[in-house]
């Protein structure tokens, strides 16, 4: 990826804001890159319909306008970095 625009706070199963557990996608252009700290984050993709468990070491990528959101499963902490482009070097923390 690009060097990000734009870094979340970091965020609990406590702080999780409500609009990340309800479906939203991020805007035409814009690539989201979440990376889990702490723990493990259930990331559901709505279409097509898909699951994956993220971890440290193990980020989601977020394409631009892609229907998606995020369960926390138990205690955990989490960012998310906003970039203009994908490349495909290694996204491992």
């Amino acid at each position: 990826m690009s060097a990000p625009y734009r870094i979340t706070p970091v965020f609990t199963e406590q702080t999780l804001p409500a609009a990340l557990r309800q479906r939203h996608d991020t805007r035409a252009g814009v690539w989201g890159l979440i990376r889990v700290l702490s723990g493990e984050l259930l990331l559901t993709r709505l279409d097509p319909p898909a699951e994956e468990y993220l971890r440290p070491g193990r980020p989601g990528i977020i394409a631009p306008q892609e229907p998606h959101f995020v369960t926390p499963l138990g205690p955990m902490t989490m960012r998310i970095e906003f970039h203009h482009q994908q490349s495909d070097q290694d996204l491992g923390d």
